[in-house]
Order: structure tokens, then C-alpha cells, then sequence
């Protein structure tokens, strides 16, 4: 076995083992003697990469043949008995910290090919006495591999096999497959798969680097074998997939033929990886696990292919079940101008915790100049008492792969560049790289302001395709009718009813613009448009640009805030927002008429979404523009005509009245929210008793409910704590909850009477105003002087317990002093309970948002925040408050009251 092209030259044949990488290039250092030892040097590297390819792919022994000829020039091949591996090209990410395999030979060397015949395969390559090795040839964090400073101090190499990616030796491709069954995977993202590959790649490594060095990891030798060739058919089909796919689309449908008893090498393919992840997770593998949307990604890539040889159908990866922190409609390939164009406060982070964007809304949310944000680090926007745990969660989620709060609404509080707290829902989203890593986008819906629902960023318009019944892949109809006159009448009726339906049923604005949208390209346009006034003057943000077609343009730029609304402007947009209009445009305006940059805007996406004609209608609402609408066709459908201006006149009415209505029952939430947060109060300041409190509007619902809490000291020197639910979760609540609030305040601080009469009397002046409403309310009594012994003496209607935890971590619901709702029967008597509270204990007084959710018991609810509170017993209690939130709060569709209180004695 010889290398064809070194004839003459020097050989030396090595086993199939890791030793063989070291041996190898001890081989070729012997062999280049006299040659200029930068030359060598990166004659080794290359050596001892092509040798470990193939160690770990073709299995075989290995023939290594190094030459000088007389110009020079070194040669050096590398020869296995494998010619039937090919090598296919994998685009690994620079950065890449364990090698770069045969991109280092194609970045390197002069010259460099592949010669086979029947019996064995020779990997070649050339340098010149001038190709030494830059200084930039590797990474700062790759592994030094070849270099001297590897060699033991008698110059021998003791480190094995040394892993390498980048060009690796793969099974036969598609085309060489004798009887391959053909296997379709829908809608394949891209960059998801390039970042799977490389992990599992990687991941495999790893378990032959262990096993070559004597650990016992479960994995026969022969299983392993049979993974280590499927992973190599699957990179090969997919790669010459890609490269046959000619759409430049983020997400494909690839078919791949495949060995149709391919079924159980797969299976082995997912143990081994299964059991790779583990020993990752228990930091045996330098390879971190994978995150969460890599292993949902690589299960389904595996069902797809068992399950369709077995005569399964195909299913779509983006019709994947959800699951938080995996969800597929949250892998989309990151785009800053999505985060810049989105309306949503919202920051970027990569994986070393480093923001990378952030968008208008968010530096106006916390006190920054966008720019100034990139390059900080994120806990620049945490407080102080939650950076440690948000170092611990991140590291946790990289080393473990296991996300907390990923794909959850989370109620917290943000760091103001003043240093105050701004409360905001957090939802985390992945994105991906093209080379792989991972991006972490962050929305910061302030709490004071109604919520919107998390989506993807904004910035790039959506594509439809409405699934048909036979399957996910199939495309919409084209238009065959008019929209107008040639539209039958009950479509007309449909149409429009369907628009109403959907502003109504949708939970915020921008899902209910979007969805009309989307209905819209579905039965009348092949894209639309909807613009609407922000409230300031002249300004107007395109909230979105939706395309029927999948090729259609997607250009970020015409989304978010559009150029100024000018009395000048000539351009039909213009003119719609000025009033005019339904106008129907038989082609893009001429340059002429794109006086202002509104114009030349507007003009430029009709242009780019290739549209042969359009109708540009203006939204009207209590006798105001608000905005406008935009339906286009092109192609081959029908154009636009005069008989199809009314349908759309009367759709932009039906569009703007809904806008109308969502903006006014916003407003009238955030009114109302607004009103909540400024009747809760300001705890009062006592020297040996640390109090904290938080609350956090529903994270599905209105906004708006009858949550409250309330601290203050009696003349008496008493401290009171208090804590209710109204029931309801609109604004009539919110009323009932103030009023209750303040009168047992009042009532309480008049009489200083024991907690259970205090609620009698609040009982009886609630039934003077609400007879019919009912209200659950603890008020209690923190009694004691400053060096303790203290006690709580409360008593309940209908609330949920108080729970005690001790400095140890010890649980105890008071559940003493339990009595009926406010508004049953103020004649009835009410309990007392009087209960010892230990120095650095805390009691938690808290609504049930905290703990109930929906097909759960109410019993194993109050378990899990006996576990969570006592896990926090010892921190600080801001901490503690805000970590309850963060792990028990997240989605919680209803709204969330806590207090907590601790006795701390002078030290």
C-alpha cells in the first residue's frame, strides 16, 4: 500500500490506533530532515490530520510516504483501504477549539488531491519552501496538535489521537448507494442543521478519544462502528442535498436516499449520541451538551428517517409539537435588523453573555443609547442581588443543556442606567448563526404597559403558505377570481367577517394585524401591508409586511419606522395617510413622484416584492387616518381593477375599526394597570424587620385584577401585613381592590383592634358597597420587640396559608385562623392564630397566581412552593421574592401578589 504519486519516497505503515497520529508525525519529521523547520513543522500538522481522519473514519491501517523533490517541495501522502470514502467538504466555524482537520490542508498547502484505485485511498498534499505555517493558520483556542510544544522532553509526542473536523471522510454518497430508499425531510433550517452536525460530529469524537483510552462507556465497539458510518451517510446525503438545492431559502425540504435497512444503524446512531450527552452533561467530554433545540432537532431527524423507511409519512419540522426552550418557531436564523426593526424592547446576547444588539425601544426602556449597550455585558441590565443567578443559570443551561426559563414569560425586574428597578416580563428566545453558535434574544415587555405577545423580532416580512390537507409542503392556490365584482357575494361576506373575527379573537395588536394579514394574502393578495400612526406627529411604523409566495423579497428595511409623513409627498402612501383614497396603482409609481423619502420608500417595496399592481387604502376610525393598507398582486394573477375597490375599502374599514378598538381597550388596561401599581404601597423602613414584596400583572390575561399587598406600623408599634385577591381581572376589580385596600387601612389604624375583628368591619363596609362581591384577604400582626421574641398573629378569610420557612430550610403553612371569603356573611365569627416566628425566618404571605395552574391539585401546588421557598431560605430577601417569581411565576395567567417578612436582630 503506496502512495502512487511518492514513488521512491519514504514509507512507513502504522496500526489502526491513536498512538499512530504521534508516531505518524514523528515519522514525517524524520523523513523532511534538512528541510527548514517551519516547512516541517507544518508538514506535521497536516500529517497528523489526515492521519486521524483516517484512524477515527476509515478504521483501517494506515501507509504515510514523505518526499522532497529536487526544487524543494515537500510531498506527503496519507494512504487507508478504504477507497470507497470520498471526502466531503463541511464548513466548520473558525472558532472551532478541537482542530481543523482538512481545511487546514486546503488553507496551507500548495497543492493538495486525492488518488484511489481498487484496494487503497491516498490523501496528498505539497508545500513549497515557502509555504510555512501563518501565524494565523490556527485559533487562539484550538488545540496547539502538531507543534513542538507538544513533545514530551525526549521529543516524542505521548498525546493520542488528536480530534479534527473540517473535511472529514464520509460513507458513499447518495448516488453510489446501490437501492437507496428516499427519505424527505420538510422544511429543514439550515442553520439548525449545520449547528447539529457540527455537535454530533463532535460529540462522536469525543466517545472514540475515551474509548481509545481505556474508559468504559457502555458502547460496544461494533454499535459504535454502525453510528460513526450512519453519522457520516447523513452528513454526506444532506451536503449533496444542499448542494443540489438550488433555493438560497433559510429552511428547505431536502429528499435523501438512503440504504433502505437503514433503520437500525440509526437507532444505534441515537444510543450512542444519547449516551455522549450524558457524559457531557457530567463534564466527562470537553464538548459542552447539547442545548435544547439541538436535541429536539436530532430526535425528529431521526424519527423522519426510520419512520419514513418503515412506509411512515413525512412530517415538517416547523409542525413540531412545542416545547419551551425548543420550540421550532423559535429557530430562525438571527438577523440584527430584526431586533433593531421589532417594536418590542429587546437585546441580543451570544454565548459569552456579551450583548451584541439592542434595539431603540429597549435603550429608551432602560436609560441607554442603543450603541452604547453593544459590546457590555448583559448583567449590565440585571440587578445586582440576581447577577449571581443569572451567571449560575447560563453557565447551567451551557453545561447542561437544560433550559429554566428559555420560550416562558418570566416576570423580573431590568437595571435602569440610574440604577432604579424597571418591572418587565422576560421571554428568551434562541436564534442561530450560520456558523453554528447560538444567540440569545431577549423581549422586555414593561409590566406597567399592556403586555404583547412574544413572537419572532419583527424586521422581515412573513411568508404564507397555507397548509392543505395533504400535507405541510403544499402552497396556496393561485387567485382565480376577482376580488370585487368577480368575488361571489358570500366570499365578500366571509372575508369580511373573517377579518372582524380575527381582530377580536387575537390577544394583542400586532397578532391581530398580522393575522389579518395573513387571511388577506391567503384569499385576495399575493402580499400586503399595514401602516398605522404612532401617536406622534407624522411618524408612522410599518407593522408588518406579510408575502404569499415563499421566494418572495424579504427585505428587513421596510418594516418598523417609516420616513415622515410630509404635506409635500406625491406618492400614493403618502396620499392614503393624508386621507385619499382607495387608489389603485396599475404599476409602481414613476420616479417623479418620489418627492420624499416616504415616497422613495414606498415605492422601493412595491419594486422589491415584484408587484404588478396594488390598491393602497387609507384606515379611517372616529374620523381620523390612523393608517393605512396595502394589497398587491404580481406575477401571473390577475391585476387589480376599479370593481375590486370597494371590497377593499370596505375591508380597511373593518381593519381600522379593529385597530381602533384594540387601541382603546389597551389604553383603558394600561390605565387601569397603572392605577393597580400606584395604589400598591411604599414598605415601610423598620430597623429588625426586613420586608419585600412584588407584584406581577398576569402574563395571558387582561392585565388588570385584584391582587394587593400592604405593609405598614400601627400607633401601637405594631407591624401590619396584608395581602387579598378581589375576585375578577378587569377594571371593576381593580376598583373593588383599591377601596378594600384603603379601608381596612383606615380601619385598622383607628382601632387597633385583634386581625380577626379588623376583617369583620372590613367585611361589613364591603357589603355595604359590593353585595355580591367576594374577596379573599390575611391580615396579620408581626408583634415583638426589637431584639425578638416575635410572633404573628393574623387571621385568614378564605386566603391561602401563610408559609413559614425557617433559616434551615424548614417549611410550615400557618394554616390557623382560617375563615370565609369577605362578602358570604360579615355576622359570622373569625378565627384567630397566633404563630412564634424564629429570628431570620421568613414568612411569605402570596396570592394564588404564585402556585395554581390548571389540571393540577392544589396540594401538589403548595408542595412545589414549600420546595422552591425552602431551597431559598437562606438568601437575601429581595432575592428570595424575585427568585419565587422567576421559578413559580413564569406564564402564570393570573395575576401574582407576594409579601415576605424576616425579624433580624441587631448584631
Amino acid at each position: 500500500m503506496a502512495d502512487p504519486q511518492a514513488t521512491g519516497a519514504p514509507s512507513r505503515r502504522f496500526a489502526q490506533g491513536p498512538r499512530s497520529v504521534a508516531e505518524a508525525r514523528r515519522f514525517v519529521r524524520t523523513a523532511l530532515d534538512g528541510v527548514a523547520s517551519d516547512v516541517v513543522e507544518t508538514a506535521q500538522l497536516l500529517a497528523g490530520e489526515l492521519v486521524t481522519n483516517a484512524v477515527l473514519h476509515a478504521r483501517t491501517e494506515v501507509e504515510v510516504s514523505a518526499r522532497v523533490d529536487g526544487g524543494g517541495t515537500v510531498r506527503v501522502g496519507v494512504s487507508d483501504r478504504r477507497p470507497d470514502r470520498g471526502l466531503v467538504p463541511y464548513a466548520y466555524p473558525p472558532y472551532a477549539g478541537t482542530g481543523q482537520g482538512l481545511a487546514l490542508v486546503g488553507h496551507l498547502a500548495s497543492r493538495y488531491g486525492v488518488d484511489a484505485d481498487e484496494d487503497t485511498k491516498t490523501v496528498w498534499f505539497e508545500l513549497g519552501p515557502d509555504d510555512a505555517m501563518p501565524d494565523d493558520a490556527m485559533p487562539d483556542d484550538a488545540m496547539p496538535g502538531a507543534t513542538p510544544d507538544d513533545a514530551t522532553p525526549d521529543g516524542t509526542r505521548d498525546g493520542a489521537l488528536r480530534p479534527s473536523v473540517g473535511w472529514e471522510i464520509p460513507a458513499p454518497a447518495p448516488s453510489d448507494t446501490p437501492s437507496g430508499a428516499t427519505v424527505t425531510l420538510v422544511d429543514v433550517p439550515g442553520a439548525l442543521y449545520s449547528a447539529s452536525q457540527q455537535h454530533r460530529h463532535t460529540l462522536l469524537r469525543e466517545v472514540v478519544l475515551a474509548l481509545a483510552a481505556g474508559e468504559d462507556l457502555g458502547v460496544p465497539p461494533g454499535e459504535l462502528a454502525a453510528a460513526q458510518d450512519m453519522n457520516h451517510l447523513i452528513s454526506t446525503c444532506v451536503t449533496a442535498a444542499l448542494q443540489q438545492e438550488s433555493s438560497g431559502a433559510e429552511i428547505r425540504s431536502l429528499p435523501l436516499s438512503v440504504p433502505p435497512d437503514a433503520g437500525p444503524a440509526v437507532q444505534a446512531l441515537r444510543t450512542v449520541l444519547h449516551l455522549a450527552e450524558e457524559k457531557a452533561r457530567d463534564e466527562r467530554f470537553l464538548t459542552l451538551p447539547a442545548l435544547p433545540r439541538s436535541r429536539v432537532f436530532h430526535q425528529w431527524l431521526f424519527d423522519q428517517i426510520v419512520g419514513q423507511l418503515a412506509g411512515g409519512p413525512p412530517t415538517a419540522w416547523t409542525v413540531v409539537p412545542r416545547e419551551p426552550g425548543a420550540s421550532p418557531s423559535e429557530l430562525v436564523p438571527w438577523d440584527a435588523g430584526q431586533v433593531h426593526a421589532s417594536r418590542v424592547p429587546t437585546v441580543a446576547a451570544d454565548e459569552r453573555n456579551t450583548i451584541i444588539a439592542a434595539n431603540g425601544p429597549a435603550a429608551d426602556l432602560l436609560g441607554w443609547h442603543a450603541d452604547d449597550l453593544v459590546g457590555l455585558p448583559l448583567t449590565t441590565l440585571i440587578p445586582e442581588h440576581l447577577r449571581k443567578r443569572h451567571l449560575a443559570a447560563f453557565t447551567s443551561l451551557l453545561l447542561s443543556g437544560q433550559p429554566r426559563i428559555l420560550g416562558r414569560s418570566v416576570p423580573l425586574p431590568a437595571l435602569h442606567r440610574d440604577g432604579r428597578l424597571v418591572p418587565v416580563r422576560l421571554f428568551i428566545q434562541t436564534q442561530e448563526l450560520p456558523d453554528g453558535r447560538t444567540v440569545f434574544v431577549a423581549q422586555l415587555t414593561p409590566r406597567a404597559a399592556a403586555p404583547v405577545t412574544p413572537t419572532r423580532p419583527s424586521g422581515r416580512a412573513r411568508s404564507v403558505a397555507p397548509q392543505q390537507p395533504d400535507g405541510p409542503t403544499a402552497s396556496a392556490a393561485p387567485h382565480t377570481g376577482g376580488a370585487g365584482a368577480g368575488m361571489p357575494a358570500l366570499q365578500r361576506l366571509s372575508l369580511l367577517a373573517d377579518t372582524g373575527a380575527v381582530l377580536s379573537n387575537a390577544s394583542n395588536l400586532d397578532e391581530g394585524v398580522e393575522q389579518v394579514s395573513r387571511l388577506l394574502t391567503e384569499r385576495l393578495s399575493d402580499w400586503c401591508a399595514v401602516d398605522l400612526f404612532t401617536g406622534e406627529a407624522a411618524q408612522v411604523d410599518r407593522v408588518c409586511v406579510v408575502g404569499r409566495a415563499p421566494g418572495a423579497a424579504r427585505p428587513e428595511e421596510y418594516e418598523g419606522r417609516l420616513p415622515p409623513v410630509s404635506e409635500t409627498g406625491r406618492g400614493p402612501l403618502a396620499r392614503a395617510l393624508r386621507g385619499a383614497g382607495p387608489l389603485l396603482l396599475a404599476e409602481p409609481p414613476p420616479p417623479s413622484q418620489a418627492t420624499t423619502a416616504l415616497d422613495a420608500h414606498y415605492r422601493e417595496l412595491l419594486r422589491s416584492m415584484g408587484t404588478r399592481s396594488a390598491v393602497v387604502a387609507p384606515l379611517r376610525a372616529r374620523r381620523e387616518i390612523i393608517g393605512a393598507l396595502t394589497v398587491a398582486r404580481g406575477g401571473a394573477e390577475r391585476p387589480f381593477t376599479e370593481e375590486d375597490l370597494p371590497l377593499i375599502d370596505d375591508l380597511a374599514r373593518t381593519l381600522a375599526l379593529g385597530v381602533d378598538n384594540a387601541r382603546l381597550y389597551q389604553e383603558t388596561r394600561n390605565i387601569a394597570e397603572r392605577l393597580q401599581r400606584s395604589l400598591l404601597p411604599v414598605l415601610p423602613e423598620i430597623g429588625h424587620l426586613q420586608i419585600s414584596a412584588r407584584y406581577a400583572a398576569s402574563s395571558t390575561t387582561a392585565q388588570v385584577g385584584g391582587d394587593w399587598y400592604d405593609s405598614f406600623v400601627l400607633p401601637s408599634g405594631d407591624t401590619a401585613l396584608v395581602i387579598g385577591d378581589v375576585t375578577g381581572h378587569n377594571l371593576d376589580a381593580a376598583i373593588a381592590m383599591s377601596q378594600l385596600r384603603s379601608m381596612l387601612r383606615g380601619i385598622a389604624v383607628d382601632r387597633q383592634e385583634p386581625p380577626e375583628t379588623v376583617l369583620r368591619r372590613l367585611d361589613m363596609a364591603n357589603h355595604s358597597l359590593y353585595r355580591e362581591a367576594t374577596a379573599t384577604c390575611i391580615y396579620g400582626l408581626v408583634k415583638g420587640p426589637e431584639n425578638g421574641p416575635w410572633e404573628l398573629v393574623h387571621s385568614s378569610a378564605g386566603h391561602l396559608p401563610p408559609l413559614l420557612i425557617t433559616e434551615d430550610g424548614r417549611t410550615r403553612y400557618l394554616e390557623d385562623g382560617a375563615g370565609v371569603l369577605l362578602g358570604l356573611d360579615p355576622d359570622l365569627p373569625r378565627p384567630r392564630a397566633r404563630d412564634a416566628i424564629p429570628a431570620r425566618s421568613t414568612v411569605l404571605l402570596y396570592t394564588d397566581g404564585l402556585i395554581e395552574r390548571r389540571d393540577e391539585s392544589l396540594d401538589h401546588a403548595m408542595d412545589r412552593l414549600r420546595r422552591h421557598a425552602a431551597d431559598l431560605a437562606r438568601e437575601p430577601l429581595d432575592v428570595f421574592c424575585d427568585e419565587l417569581l422567576i421559578g413559580l411565576g413564569a406564564d402564570s395567567d393570573d395575576d401574582i401578589a407576594i409579601l415576605a417578612v424576616r425579624p433580624a436582630p441587631p448584631e
